[in-house]
């Protein structure tokens, strides 16, 4: 049976009791699995942070999941906290590093909705605490006492980019998605590059303007993957990238006339 690429999954740090645990949403592990094609591995969220560039060295592809906590606002305003908002400072120590250093070392990044979000602050970007409260702007949240089938059903059109990634995905531009999310994009970081929009106009993909892959998106693919198409072709693309990676980081060629054996580095591509 062929190796499958290893995808990277960082936890989210919770208290469920007395003790604190860090978990990952079924639903994310489930989509790496019967979606992208790949082996999942989580990354605990420590304090102080694990060494980030000994895990990516050793993935092929890193997952940023959406979470019922939110980015602390110091790291992209001098806004203060709203009370009663769920924070995890130990993810955001984690994963507003890494979100750099996988660029850097060419792993495959797909981020959803607090990933999304993440990958947006951590290239300079900021974001609104209340779509909802903002003039002209649409409430994108579900209705937590609505069933989950209906909470995770398609809610609004989405305008994807002419010549896009996921117009390419979608053979049109434009989609159904659905939409369980507070919080949303104030200003695109640099170097990122707009995929698709809400009909308010709230940015609701991006994509990296560089080599490699890295896809953020505000809604949750990861719902149902199998029975959604577009919903699939995501992370489809997303483990495709994962397996280039992995044949990348595992070449092992052979040194003429002496039978041993090499390991690239793993940013570097195998000789032609």
């Amino acid at each position: 049976m062929a190796s499958l690429p290893l995808v990277g999954l960082p936890t989210d740090h919770k208290q469920i009791g007395a003790h604190p645990f860090l978990a990952v949403g079924e639903k994310y592990v489930r989509a790496v699995v019967d979606g992208a094609g790949a082996m999942p591995l989580l990354l605990p969220t420590l304090e102080p942070a694990l060494p980030l560039r000994q895990f990516l060295e050793g993935v092929d592809g890193v997952l940023l999941t959406g979470s019922v906590s939110n980015i602390e606002p110091h790291h992209y305003s001098d806004e203060s906290s709203y009370e009663g908002n769920l924070l995890d400072p130990r993810r955001d120590a984690t994963n507003l590093a890494l979100i750099p250093l996988a660029v850097e070392l060419g792993v495959p990044v797909l981020a959803i909705c607090r990933g999304f979000q993440e990958v947006n602050v951590a290239f300079g970007g900021s974001l609104y605490q209340k779509v909802h409260e903002q003039p002209g702007l649409m409430d994108h949240r579900e209705r937590p006492e609505d069933p989950l089938d209906i909470q995770y059903g398609l809610a609004h059109d989405l305008a994807l980019t002419p010549g896009g990634l996921l117009a390419g995905m979608a053979g049109t531009t434009s989609v159904r998605v659905n939409s369980l999310h507070g919080q949303g994009v104030k200003r695109l970081g640099r170097d990122l590059i707009v995929e698709a929009t809400a009909p308010d106009g709230l940015i609701e993909a991006f994509r990296h303007d560089g080599p490699g892959f890295l896809l953020g998106v505000q809604w949750h693919p990861e719902w149902k993957v199998r029975e959604n198409a577009f919903y699939l072709a995501i992370f489809e693309a997303f483990g495709a990238a994962c397996r280039a990676r992995m044949q990348m980081r595992q070449f092992v060629p052979r040194q003429p006339g002496t039978g041993t054996e090499q390991r690239l580095e793993p940013d570097r591509p195998p000789p032609q």
